[in-house]
């Protein structure tokens, strides 16, 4: 599987290195790339320190249209834009392919692969509500990052795992980070010892 993973500039940064460092640690047969758009290492830095591609994956941004991603040509099978700003969730409703994220997006789109976007504002205005209609129309899966609780989340990471696992259930790949409803969590009950 080759993957995408476009990183914003939105807030919600730690949503981003939680998926790359679990498909780090649990999908070597993953192929990753990331994608940066201008202002995702300033924010990434500030919310989680660092750079995303400490993570070890290929890292592109900018307007660099060699990357792999770029084109239908390159082979990638899906992607993620994780967290997703509504500048970006626009130019991908519009198709304005401005630099390398909303590119590789447009990609996905006019290749019918998968593409997830997983947006972090709230609240929503009737623009952003319209630019989202649009992207799932033109068959993206729109997945915000709304953190479950039903699993009983103790820590924030558990938090950020409720939506990273529901990115990776989308995209095919199995993981335990979150119970599963009606298998591991049961209204009414308590989740099992040690599982968020």
């Amino acid at each position: 599987m080759k993957l995408v993973v476009g990183i914003s500039g939105a807030s919600g940064s730690p949503y981003a290195s939680r998926l790359l460092a679990h498909l780090r640690e649990h999908c070597e047969d993953v192929e990753v790339h990331v994608v940066l758009s201008r202002t995702a290492e300033q924010v990434y830095a500030h919310e989680c320190g660092g750079h995303p591609r400490e993570h070890g994956y290929p890292t592109f941004g900018g307007r660099d249209y060699g990357a792999p991603c770029a084109s239908g040509s390159g082979g990638f099978g899906s992607m993620v834009v994780i967290p997703a700003s509504m500048s970006a969730v626009a130019r991908i409703a519009h198709g304005i392919s401005d630099d390398l994220l909303t590119r590789a997006a447009d990609v996905m789109l006019k290749e019918r692969r998968p593409l997830l976007v997983v947006p972090r504002e709230t609240p929503y205005s009737a623009i952003h509500l319209e630019n989202m209609l649009s992207i799932t129309r033109s068959g993206a899966v729109v997945l915000p990052a709304s953190p479950s609780f039903y699993g009983r989340p103790q820590s924030v990471t558990d938090v950020l795992d409720t939506v990273v696992a529901r990115v990776l259930s989308h995209l095919g790949i199995d993981s335990e980070l979150s119970g599963r409803w009606g298998r591991d969590i049961q209204l009414g009950e308590a989740p099992a010892e040690g599982r968020s």
